[in-house]
């Protein structure tokens, strides 16, 4: 017997009892009812989606970055991909596919397993020195009115990268009356309440496998890093501040690292060799500590949003942070808090830490 059959008889039993519209009304419904697939069955590509997900999270450090490198692109963006679990949740629930649901599991958990302990709020109170870093946009079209609001953030050191030959005399001079000392190498300083010692330039930009971002005019490029020693109450502190070179997502090479993975790369082997017992690192990195590039160098040193911050601390783009670029590291000094600070009128947010020995 074909299921039409079975249905009709089923409906038939309730003849002597029921109208002849009430009974096709009932047979229709019951041929509908049957046709559906079970909840289980409901939204497979739904729940395929859903475990892509989830083995995106798992697995991003296995995600090939030859040629595209789509693996950094991915481990850049990757608190961002725990929104994609509320279309699908929504569109499970549309479809009333439990397996769809079930699945969400996966991402979900996988989400907050690497995520779950940024939302904690880590810091504490004290400190002895209070650091600050900002990229301070080249085209900032007010440089004297961020140095004001830099001025009154309270840090003790204050690091500044992006600065052109036409800004750093404004940022001498409206930051002067609370930073009597301050060096500047190249787009890159350091302004100190203390008293500085032994600064040099760090090459990060060797331009050898990237001939073709190499200025048309055949001068050099300008100095990105240095290194600098603060003298504290609590002995020598060594710090770096470094702007890494800018990635790119590019139609024809996918996310375009190449000149910030080579800096990268050269700060890490400086820092490797500086025998100093206490190192901060400040600086726009071009890039969340997420990206695989960075584990050579955070293998070395602490984040300070990691240890002692809440939040994932974005600092770019200062009208819609989605990504922290802007870091500050530790080694040999704890951090006790981490914290955005409001915008200055660049294009980042500074980003500012509490140290303690």
């Amino acid at each position: 017997m074909n299921l039409e059959q079975d249905v009709t008889t089923t409906a038939g039993e309730h003849a002597g009892t029921e109208e002849p519209s009430t009974r096709r009304t009932v047979a229709q419904r019951a041929l509908r009812t049957a046709g559906r697939p079970e909840p289980w069955r409901r939204g497979p590509i739904l729940t395929v989606l859903a475990l892509l997900l989830g083995l995106v999270m798992v697995l991003h450090a296995e995600i090939p970055n030859a040629g595209w490198h789509l693996g950094s692109l991915v481990e850049n963006l990757l608190p961002w991909l725990g929104l994609a679990v509320l279309p699908l949740l929504a569109a499970a629930l549309w479809r009333r596919s439990a397996a769809a649901v079930v699945a969400l599991f996966l991402p979900v958990t996988a989400w907050l397993t690497l995520f779950g302990g940024v939302l904690a709020d880590k810091s504490g109170p004290g400190g002895d020195l209070t650091v600050a870093e900002q990229n301070v946009d080249a085209d900032n079209p007010d440089p004297d009115g961020t140095a004001r609001r830099l001025a009154a953030s309270g840090a003790d050191l204050l690091a500044l990268v992006e600065l052109t030959p036409q800004s750093a005399g404004a940022y001498e001079k409206g930051l002067v009356a609370a930073y009597p000392y301050h060096v500047v190498r190249g787009t890159v300083g350091l302004w100190s309440r203390l008293p500085l010692g032994d600064a040099q330039p760090i090459d990060v930009m060797d331009y050898g496998p990237l001939a073709d971002t190499r200025p048309a005019d055949g001068k050099a490029p300008e100095n990105r890093a240095l290194r600098t020693t603060v003298a504290t109450a609590r002995g020598p502190l060594t710090v770096y501040v470094a702007h890494l070179g800018s990635v790119r997502v590019l139609p024809s090479s996918g996310f375009w690292t190449a000149s910030r993975d080579i800096g990268v790369q050269a700060l890490g082997r400086a820092v490797a060799a500086d025998g100093s017992e206490r190192t901060l690192l400040l600086g726009d990195l071009n890039g969340s500590l997420d990206d695989r590039a960075f584990a050579g160098l955070t293998a070395r040193m602490r984040s300070a949003q990691d240890t002692a911050g809440a939040g994932f601390g974005f600092s770019y783009p200062a009208s819609f942070p989605v990504v922290r670029i802007d870091q500050i590291l530790v080694r040999g000094v704890t951090a006790t808090s981490s914290r955005v600070l409001p915008d200055t009128g660049s294009d980042h947010l500074p980003v500012a830490a509490g140290i303690t020995w």
